[in-house]
């Protein structure tokens, strides 16, 4: 038998010193890792020929109001006005400006009144001044606001906190089914739009909390000029049915079907991509944030690219659980988030 050379030479062989391991590995689990075809996710063209191994850091940077995101994730809000949130807004905050990534905060209603839960919002110290950071106001606190002609109170807390901007969260299931919530006595579209007209310079962000909007709402803040439109749809935490929790058992049978109702994040990017092609009006909301139910950078890589508008993909739950534990649990997510979107990048194609 001819003795073939070796393709790699002995000195590269020798520098494997973990080959047994490995193979030994590959034995043991090559039963466990065979995977159902009829699990298979048929949402992408996967292409291996087609690129090398994405560096880190290699995401399209994207406008932010004046600003600039190093990668399409956005921190959801999620806390506000209680101790713990105190660490899980430091703790994502400092992930916001490592990481080049947006963020909302939690409702900052508590500091309309009294600043004794400042600290607990002022991240813009641990931030740093490139980060995008939001402050987030109910849409019942806004109108009373604008009734009550204290709409600078609004433009004075975002100064305050030395932030890029407000999200209005529009929730009136939450608020109905919530036992001490507010009441709409105008629609949250007239709100919104009176807030545009008293506070023009003010970047302005509108979402739902969980519930999702359908075609008519949709078309509506489209024409508005706003910084982003969030999607918040159902699928991840559901305000309406969180407060079902906190109600008692009457309540939650009489009301339980409502946590069923509302728009799903694909069914969302699918309707706003109809309007941007059907509309008369000119569009004038600038991007999009696409959250609820998005479970991880794939989920977040297919909804983007399906996108009409530049759009960033947010999450919530993710972040909590791992923001109130310390710095460097929400770090190795927050990395493995973006390289696993650098390598979808580099090797799925999308099917539309």
């Amino acid at each position: 038998m001819p003795d073939f050379p070796s393709v790699y030479p002995p000195a590269t062989l020798a520098h494997d010193p973990n080959a047994p391991s490995r193979k030994e590995d590959h034995i043991e689990l090559a039963f466990r890792s065979q995977v159902d075809r009829l699990q298979l996710d048929e949402r992408f063209d996967y292409e291996p020929l087609l690129a090398a191994h994405p560096a880190a850091g290699s995401l399209p940077q994207l406008d932010w109001g004046g600003k600039t995101l190093a990668a399409p994730l956005w921190v959801s809000s999620m806390t506000g006005g209680t101790e713990k949130a105190f660490a899980i807004n430091h703790n994502l905050a400092r992930a916001a400006g490592e990481f080049g990534i947006g963020m909302g905060l939690g409702s900052c209603r508590s500091l309309l009144y009294d600043d004794h839960r400042f600290k607990d919002f002022n991240v813009r110290p641990v931030a740093g001044d490139a980060a995008v950071v939001f402050a987030n106001l109910g849409v019942a606190q806004v109108q009373t606001l604008l009734d009550e002609g204290d709409e600078t109170m609004i433009a004075q807390l975002v100064r305050s906190l030395e932030l890029d901007g407000l999200i209005v969260h529009v929730n009136p299931l939450q608020e109905w089914l919530q036992p001490e919530g507010d009441r709409f006595t105008a629609p949250p579209l007239a709100t919104v739009t009176s807030l545009l007209e008293a506070l023009p310079e003010l970047p302005l962000i509108v979402k739902e909390v969980g519930q999702g909007m359908g075609p008519a709402s949709l078309q509506a803040l489209l024409r508005l000029p706003l910084l982003a439109l969030d999607t918040a749809a159902n699928g991840g935490t559901n305000f309406a049915k969180l407060e079902l929790f906190r109600s008692d058992d009457l309540a939650r049978e009489a009301y339980a079907g409502l946590a069923q109702v509302g728009h799903g994040a694909t069914e969302m990017v699918r309707q706003i991509n109809g309007l941007l092609r059907s509309e008369t009006v000119p569009v004038a909301c600038q991007n999009l944030i696409i959250s609820g139910g998005v479970q991880g950078f794939l989920d977040g890589y297919y909804l983007t690219e399906l996108a009409g508008l530049p759009a960033v993909y947010g999450q919530a739950s993710a972040f909590l659980r791992y923001a109130r534990a310390d710095y460097t649990s929400l770090r190795r997510y927050v990395t493995s988030q973006l390289r696993g979107l650098e390598l979808a990048r580099a090797y799925l194609r999308p099917r539309h």
